[in-house]
């Protein structure tokens, strides 16, 4: 379950959405490890609700889900969550038939509202992996979800004030999503780290995405050799 040489690698990416999951994940692909993204699976589920509406790829996604306020946003932000469980309950049980599949799991933000026994399942079968943005990175995250939303679980985090534009109410309250979330991961994953300490560990001259690759796996067995 361990990035190590004598055991089959199974990495679940975990954190907010902007921290780097799909970034990291399409390194890895290149290394040639098998990889898969829980945002592309769940697209595929909620296709026909999507086509429905006009709506096409993550973003797509993200504008049926609507604005945390809008009318239709918890229904379907419920049925967002079914599906993503339904997404993670089907890989882990293709992982729990075979011990030998590699796999590298790009989460979504939204992984640990799955429920305790997929949670359960996904530490047995994966090394959980949380890439922790700092306090400036984290004012980084807000902008790029005000520019390009990306879907998001609130739970009850959007706590809009009397007469505040929906906009507004987001930018305010993203923080605090942020924060109540940083805990769950932080128990959920076997290794914290720093998106910073990435920036810096596998930004090598002229490095493509195989080298890059290499050097995250490489941080990680160090970060895990650090937990023994």
């Amino acid at each position: 379950m361990q990035p190590r040489s004598d055991q089959s690698l199974r990495l679940a990416l975990i954190g907010m959405s902007g921290s780097g999951k799909s970034h990291w994940t399409k390194h890895l692909d290149a290394l040639g490890c098998p990889t898969i993204s829980c945002d592309d699976l769940i697209e595929a589920r909620l296709a026909p609700v999507l086509d429905a509406g006009g709506y096409t790829g993550i973003s797509g996604v993200a504008a049926w889900m609507g604005w945390p306020d809008s009318p239709a946003y918890a229904e379907r932000e419920a049925q967002y969550l079914s599906e993503e469980i339904s997404t993670l309950d089907e890989i882990l049980g293709e992982l729990e038939k075979d011990p030998q599949r590699e796999l590298v799991l790009d989460t979504s933000g939204s992984v640990i509202h799955a429920g305790n026994n997929i949670l359960r399942r996904l530490r047995r079968q994966m090394t959980v992996v949380y890439l922790a943005a700092s306090a400036d990175e984290q004012e980084l995250l807000i902008q790029r979800y005000l520019q390009d939303p990306k879907p998001v679980l609130w739970r009850g985090a959007f706590q809009p004030r009397r007469g505040e534009a929906p906009r507004d109410a987001v930018a305010r309250c993203y923080p605090a999503l942020i924060a109540a979330r940083r805990q769950s991961y932080e128990a959920l994953a076997h290794v914290t780290v720093p998106v910073s300490s990435l920036r810096i560990s596998t930004a090598f001259p002229a490095s493509g995405s195989q080298f890059a690759g290499e050097a995250f796996l490489e941080l990680i067995r160090q970060q895990l050799a650090g937990h023994r």
